[in-house]
């Protein structure tokens, strides 16, 4: 067993500020410090290393997580409730159409209600502009003032695990597997990140993972390139962001219409395909209204729309563009794959094949994150608790 590594990780995070995090939520990661980044990234090393060693990393006797999705998902929702079993938290899901929800029951009182013996709760709510992390918010209010007024014995910490604006257990999972496959965060300063439309032959897919890496990728030094047809653009508050990211970190923040100029030169390129913010606020808006015939003609439009930019696919020609021709590539997953998954998509078979072992290792280490994000929240002294589960040395499976 290397403790030593371990050890020297722990004694890592007390040399980062990260104190803020306990007892508040993780919503948005351009909300959090440099010092709140890096311990949570830290943390997540730790207790992945704990696992790998047998070593028992729950902190919870008892409690529960409580998952709310109100879209699909597979990696995020089992990275959640592995994140939970991880620390000792039982996960429950909130069925909203098996809840009083469906009978008018409001956010303040369901929230409460869930809430009892909960810890924390992971939401994701990434459908609609100008909802999702709104609604995260209310809920995080309304157990705040449960808390306050005695109704709740503890304030369960809100975990984004995917809104309207920013996708951060994603992001933060893409981010440690940079780092650890370029050998150290320190390495990533100067690489170019192309970030980049993909066509789909599907329509509204959300963009807050395209939002979420040029959030996240630009504190770090890197040379971020966001690229995209015209028409497709994200929210102008997040380039914003990723802007005055790109200042203070010392990389920078371009933007393109041209997918070659994206690739050319590139260390990491990340094809995804993203509906275009005007189209979302649009759709929100007739969703606001009921207006299903508006809705119907809208996703038609947006279907014929992706189809003239067919020629936006990741290819083995665009991946010769890139640095010294051996970019990684990255996919949140799934991916729209061509001949396999659709006929025509985000990507070549052959390159997808080819990055398929990579990927699953990307995607590994989100039940880590977001166990790190609960970790800093719920526990005052998160070095002490993790010296103590070294230390005391409890196996996981007990031989």
């Amino acid at each position: 067993m290397d403790t030593d590594k371990i050890k020297a990780r722990i004694n890592q995070l007390e040399q980062r500020d990260f104190h803020d995090m306990y007892l508040n939520d993780f919503l948005l990661t351009w909300e959090k410090s440099d010092g709140e980044v890096q311990a949570t990234f830290l943390v997540a090393e730790i207790l992945r290393d704990l696992r790998q060693n047998n070593i028992s990393s729950r902190i919870f006797d008892s409690g529960l997580g409580i998952s709310l999705f109100r879209d699909q998902s597979t990696r995020t929702r089992f990275s959640f409730a592995s994140a939970c079993n991880l620390l000792g938290l039982e996960v429950q899901d909130l069925d909203e159409g098996k809840s009083q929800v469906a009978h008018g029951e409001t956010v303040r009182e369901t929230a409460n209600m869930i809430s009892f013996m909960a810890d924390v709760i992971g939401i994701r709510d990434d459908m609609y502009i100008g909802k999702g992390n709104a609604y995260m918010r209310e809920v995080s209010e309304a157990v705040k003032q449960g808390f306050q007024e005695e109704v709740l014995e503890q304030r369960p910490t809100l975990v984004n695990l995917q809104c309207d604006i920013d996708h951060p257990t994603q992001s933060m999972s893409d981010m440690l597997h940079l780092i650890n496959t370029f050998g150290g965060v320190e390495n990533l300063a100067g690489k170019k990140i192309a970030m980049t439309w993909a066509y789909s032959p599907s329509y509204g897919k959300p963009l807050s993972v395209p939002q979420g890496i040029i959030g996240l990728m630009t504190r770090f030094g890197m040379e971020v390139v966001l690229a995209h047809p015209a028409g497709y653009e994200v929210m102008p508050a997040v380039e914003e962001v990723a802007g005055r990211n790109a200042a203070s970190g010392g990389g920078s923040f371009i933007k393109t219409n041209s997918m070659d100029e994206a690739f050319a030169g590139a260390h990491i390129v990340y094809p995804k395909s993203w509906a275009p913010f005007a189209a979302m606020e649009k759709r929100t808006e007739l969703y606001g209204k009921g207006d299903q015939e508006g809705i119907s003609a809208l996703e038609k439009e947006l279907l014929a729309q992706n189809a003239q930019h067919k020629d936006w696919e990741c290819t083995e020609k665009l991946m010769g563009l890139t640095h010294e021709a051996g970019a990684l590539y990255m996919h949140c997953l799934p991916a729209d794959i061509t001949g396999v998954s659709c006929s025509e998509g985000e990507v070549e078979a052959s390159v997808f094949d080819r990055y398929r072992v990579p990927m699953y290792m990307e995607a590994s280490y989100k039940p880590y994150i977001i166990a790190a994000m609960i970790l800093l929240s719920k526990v005052k002294s998160p070095a002490d608790i993790l010296n103590h589960l070294l230390t005391s040395g409890a196996q996981r499976i007990r031989d």
